[in-house]
């Protein structure tokens, strides 16, 4: 069935040591997760483990868990900002005379932090004064080689092209995905079928992809920390995650809309071989969906086919060739916290890594379960400590999941786009549940009590009919 963001409808049952900081009351190293990062620390602990030196950079996986998981504790403006401060004390850029040969030892380890900030966070960016926390210390350094500043152009330059990007967003991204209800079915002169549209699978499979894909780009990997968190309690500041998941939701909006696509297009057809024609159409879009490893239209596709309006249909069903959607549905049964699912997972991870193509590389995870693995992570392991340290070995686990779909959304779509086939996709209007039902009962009558008397008040409610 299509899914939501509520959590209970998406469940289903460097190698140079850093510089040397005192540890807190009471603070316990433990056992090193990454070179020289422990396992839980105070925030000022993470926070200098993270600025560089002349001499220390630290690891990148480091950067990137800590970078994603700190804005549940503090604003990443204001993470910036402490991190600046700490470069122009530590370095003393504040002295009207500079240590030349220690900046420029310092200055690439900077700017090297700077670029992988803003080009894995670049939302972190999108205020004024952030911008200013960059150019100030960079023009600090300058004096020592002016490549830096250069350097600090492009960088700018790359940020502002990112944002732009961000900002336009994908095809239909907030109006397209409301299921509208249908008076009636609309004229076959007017209605666009997909068939009409694309009547192969294997180009249907590939357009889907694109989709998906485009619509992956744009999440950016702090939406899954700000997706099902909750204020730090010992945090002084606002929480910074509220209304920043915008394009998360987007995507599992897109994932019911396909649903209901699939839905709409089986019961719109009049008569009944039309339908299982549609049927099994969509059971070859579905397998080679499988087969490029678009996990998340295929779930979509399955769950579209599984919705009553369509199920109920017996008598279309019945000229169906069922046995490959059986396999599907196999595949990706809920049985076993969906182990069957995960090990094609695994397969198609597998081949991304040993890809000799771009093809193989394609990895689309079903959105709403990497959501729900994610949940249970974020409700099954404390942020903090009893201490109040930060517990860093969870946000390592949380940053190796999402690191993961990071690599696999930034894949390059190896299909050449066909612009009318995706703006079908993301465009044509798809029946609401109940035009669904409406279009259902209209291509084979209600068989029992129950169906009747809905159907009686659909017609009355939608139809303006007794």
């Amino acid at each position: 069935m299509p899914q939501t963001l509520s959590a209970s409808d998406m469940v289903t049952p460097g190698s140079l040591s850093p510089p040397t900081t005192e540890p807190t009351d009471g603070e316990q190293a433990g056992q090193p997760l990454l070179d020289g990062a422990p396992s839980s620390a105070s925030l000022e602990t993470l926070i200098q483990h993270l600025v560089p030196t002349a001499d220390y950079y630290p690891e990148k996986a480091y950067i990137f868990t800590f970078l994603l998981s700190s804005r549940l504790f503090i604003e990443p403006r204001e993470l910036l900002a402490r991190v600046c401060h700490l470069c122009i004390e530590q370095q003393q850029l504040d002295k009207p005379v500079l240590d030349k040969a220690r900046v420029r030892k310092f200055g690439p380890k900077l700017l090297q932090l700077l670029a992988e900030w803003t080009e894995t966070f670049p939302r972190d960016f999108q205020e004024e004064s952030t911008i200013g926390h960059l150019k100030d210390v960079v023009g600090r350094i300058a004096p020592c080689d002016e490549a830096y500043r250069k350097r600090m152009h492009q960088l700018l330059q790359a940020l502002h092209q990112k944002l732009a990007a961000l900002r336009q967003g994908p095809e239909g991204l907030v109006n397209a995905d409301k299921p509208i209800s249908y008076r009636t079915k609309p004229p076959a002169s007017i209605h666009r079928e997909l068939l009409g549209v694309c009547s192969d699978p294997y180009t249907l499979a590939q357009q889907l992809t694109h989709v998906e894909l485009e619509r992956l780009r744009h999440i950016g990997p702090e939406e899954f920390v700000q997706a099902f968190v909750n204020k730090d309690p010992l945090a002084s500041t606002k929480p910074c995650f509220s209304d920043k998941t915008s394009h998360l939701e987007a995507y599992v909006k897109w994932f019911n809309r396909l649903c209901y696509l699939v839905a709409t297009e089986i019961c719109m057809p009049a008569k009944k071989k039309q339908r299982a024609q549609v049927i099994e159409f969509f059971i070859d879009v579905a397998r080679e969906c499988f087969n490029i490893g678009n996990f998340n239209s295929l779930m979509a596709i399955i769950s579209g086919m599984n919705m009553s309006p369509v199920s109920r249909l017996k008598k279309t069903w019945a000229k169906v060739k069922t046995a490959k959607f059986f396999i599907l549905e196999h595949q990706m049964d809920p049985t076993g916290n969906f182990c069957n699912y995960r090990t094609a997972l695994r397969g198609a991870a597998h081949r991304s890594l040993t890809a000799h193509s771009s093809r193989e590389k394609i990895v689309i995870p079903f959105f709403s379960l990497l959501i729900k693995d994610i949940y249970f992570l974020n409700e099954g392991c404390a942020n903090r400590l009893p201490n109040g340290h930060v517990n860093f070995e969870k946000f390592l686990e949380l940053a190796k999941q999402v690191g993961e779909f990071i690599t696999w959304k930034q894949v390059e779509c190896p299909f050449e786009q066909d612009p009318s086939i995706t703006h079908y996709l993301s465009t044509a209007p798809v029946f609401s549940e109940d035009g669904l039902y409406l279009a259902s009962y209209e291509s084979e009558s209600p068989e029992n009590q129950t169906e009747k008397e809905r159907w009686k008040s659909l017609r009355s409610s939608i139809l303006g009919k007794t």
